[in-house]
C-alpha cells in the first residue's frame, strides 16, 4: 500500500511542476434560467434566463486544473480570430497561464453551450469546425511547441478530435518530447491509440478503452487485459483507465496493476472529470511521482470535480483534506467536508447546491464572541434557505471595523466555533471590510441580516435583489451583543 505521507509529499511537490499542454481549447457556456411555459411559436420551452457562466473547456479546463494545483501550466492551442477566441485568452490571463494561442482565422473558436433549467440540461449548442488545421497552421504550432519545450517536466496531448492534433503533428510532438527525455501523457479520442505511439502513458475512459482495444472491461481482470493489449500493440508503456463507478486501473509493461477503486462522495457532475485526471496525473509525473503515486492523486482529483456544477478543478487543500480524512488505496471515504473554505470553494459549492435545486443563504458578522443573540439569527437565517454560508471578518477586518483590542478570538477560532454549529453549513474568512466581493462570488438567493438595518443600509441588498434574491431581516435578541459581554468581564 501506498501510505498517505507519501503521497502528501507529492502534493507538496505539485507546485514546482511545469507542464506544457497541447489539445484543442474550448469556451463552456453555462446559461441558468426557468422554464414556466411553452412557445407559442413552437412546441418548445421558453427559458427566462436569470445568469450564465463562462468557463475554459477542452485544453483550457486542463491547464485551468494544472492552474488550480499551484503548478505551472502552459497551453498551445488554436483558436479563431473571434469574441470567443479574445475571451478564452483573458480568461488564460486572469489564471496566470502561460498561452500560446495561433489565431486561425478560417475557423470560429470553440464555444459549447448549455442551457440548465431546474438542475436539468435542456439543450446545448456547438459552434465549432472539426476540420484538420492548415498545413500552415499546423508548422506554426509545432514552432510554438518547441519554443515552449525547455524547462518542461511533462507534455500533455489534449485530444478532443476538433483538427488541431492531426497525426503528423502528434507524431512531430511526441518525437521533440522524446529528444529532450519528457514524458508525454496522451487523453486520447478515437479507436486507433496506435497514433499516440511512442507517448510515455494514455488516459482513455471505459468507453474509449473498449473501443479501442474490441475487449469489454467490466471487472479489473479484463480491464488489465485490454490496457494491456493497448500497452503492447501501441507501444505506450502505460494505460490510467478511468471507469467510471468502478473506479481506475493502472496497467504498465513491468509492473502490478493498480486498479483504484471509486471514491465514495456524492456525484453531481462528470464533465470535465477527465481533465483533471490528465493535469493531476501530468503535474505529478512532472515532479518525479511514481506513476502509482500520480494515478492515486489524480483518482482523489477526480472525485472532488464531480462533485461540483459544471467544469471545475481541484485545489490542493481539498486534496489534503481527502487524505487528511484517512484516504487509502483499498478503502476511501470522502464524506467529511470541512466547513472552513475559501471564496472560491464556496462559490463552487454553491453552484452544486443551486444546481440541484436548493436555496443558497448568507449572512456575515465579526462573531468575535458567540451569544445568544448570534444564535438567534443563525438560526432564523438556516430557517430561510436550505444551505448557509456564513461570512466572517478577518482579524485585520475586525480591528479595523472595532479597534485595535478587538478580536478578543482569533479568526481560526471564531471560524471553528462557527464551524460546529448545526445550523452552519459553510464558514469563509473574508479580509475586505464588507462581504460584497464574497455576495459576488456566492450569489446567494437569501441574504440575512439583523433587523436593526434598514433595506438599503444592508451591504449587498442591491446586488441580490437584481438577480431575483430577497433580504430577510432577522429578529434581535435584546440585551446582548459582543460589547455589552466584553464589558461584563472586564467587570
Amino acid at each position: 500500500m501506498v501510505e498517505n505521507s507519501a503521497l502528501f509529499e507529492d502534493l507538496r511537490r505539485l507546485q514546482g511542476a511545469r507542464v506544457l499542454c497541447i489539445g484543442d481549447v474550448m469556451l463552456d457556456r453555462f446559461v441558468y434560467g426557468a422554464v414556466d411555459r411553452i412557445s407559442p411559436e413552437a412546441p418548445i420551452p421558453v427559458l427566462l434566463v436569470k445568469h450564465e457562466k463562462h468557463m475554459l473547456g477542452g485544453a483550457g479546463n486542463v491547464v485551468a486544473n494544472i492552474a488550480a494545483l499551484g503548478a505551472k501550466a502552459e497551453l498551445v492551442a488554436v483558436t479563431g480570430d473571434d469574441m470567443a477566441g479574445r475571451e478564452v485568452a483573458q480568461q488564460l490571463e486572469q489564471l496566470g497561464i502561460a498561452a500560446s494561442l495561433e489565431k486561425d482565422a478560417s475557423r470560429a473558436t470553440i464555444v459549447k453551450s448549455r442551457f440548465i433549467s431546474a438542475s436539468q440540461q435542456i439543450l446545448r449548442v456547438d459552434r465549432e469546425k472539426a476540420e484538420a488545421v492548415s498545413k500552415d497552421v499546423e508548422d506554426r504550432v509545432a514552432a510554438r511547441v518547441e519554443a515552449a519545450l525547455p524547462g518542461c517536466g511533462a507534455i500533455i496531448l489534449s485530444d478532443y478530435k476538433k483538427g488541431l492534433l492531426t497525426d503528423t503533428l502528434v507524431r512531430r510532438v511526441i518525437e521533440m518530447a522524446r529528444a529532450a527525455d519528457v514524458p508525454v501523457i496522451v487523453d486520447p479520442k478515437g479507436q486507433d491509440f496506435a497514433r499516440y505511439r511512442g507517448a510515455s502513458a494514455i488516459t482513455p475512459n471505459r468507453k474509449e478503452l473498449e473501443a479501442a482495444s474490441g475487449m469489454s472491461v467490466g471487472s479489473d481482470d479484463a480491464a488489465r487485459a485490454a490496457a494491456m493489449k493497448i500497452v503492447i500493440e501501441c507501444s505506450i508503456p502505460a494505460v490510467l483507465a478511468t471507469r467510471s463507478q468502478d473506479g481506475m486501473s493502472l496497467v504498465t509493461l513491468n509492473d502490478a496493476p493498480a486498479h483504484i477503486p471509486a471514491n465514495v462522495r456524492e456525484v453531481y457532475d462528470v464533465s470535465g472529470a477527465g481533465d483533471t485526471v490528465i493535469a493531476t496525473f501530468a503535474s505529478a509525473v512532472a515532479v518525479g511521482a511514481t506513476m502509482r503515486n500520480a494515478a492515486l492523486l489524480a483518482n482523489i482529483a477526480a472525485g472532488i470535480v464531480v462533485g461540483k456544477s459544471g467544469t471545475a478543478t481541484a485545489r490542493p487543500e481539498e486534496i489534503e483534506q481527502a487524505l487528511d480524512t484517512g484516504y487509502a488505496v483499498e478503502k476511501q471515504d470522502y464524506r467529511r467536508k470541512s466547513k472552513s473554505v475559501t471564496k472560491q470553494a464556496a462559490a463552487e459549492r454553491a453552484d452544486a447546491w443551486r444546481a440541484r435545486g436548493f436555496t443558497v443563504g448568507f449572512t456575515n458578522g465579526c462573531f468575535d464572541l458567540l451569544h445568544p443573540g448570534h444564535i438567534a439569527t443563525l438560526r432564523q437565517a438556516k430557517a430561510a434557505c436550505d444551505y448557509l454560508v456564513v461570512g466572517v471578518n478577518s482579524d485585520a477586518s475586525v480591528k479595523r471595523l472595532k479597534g485595535p483590542e478587538r478580536p478578543v478570538q482569533d479568526e481560526t477560532a471564531r471560524a471553528a466555533v462557527l464551524s460546529a454549529m448545526e445550523m452552519v453549513d459553510l464558514v469563509v474568512v473574508f479580509e475586505e471590510d464588507t462581504p460584497m466581493a464574497l455576495l459576488e462570488a456566492i450569489r446567494p438567493e437569501v441574504l440575512v441580516k439583523g433587523g436593526q438595518y434598514k433595506l438599503e443600509e444592508v451591504v449587498g441588498y442591491e446586488l441580490v435583489t437584481s438577480y431575483g434574491g430577497r433580504i430577510v431581516r432577522a429578529e434581535m435578541e435584546d440585551g446582548f451583543s459582543t460589547t455589552n459581554t466584553i464589558a461584563k468581564m472586564a467587570g
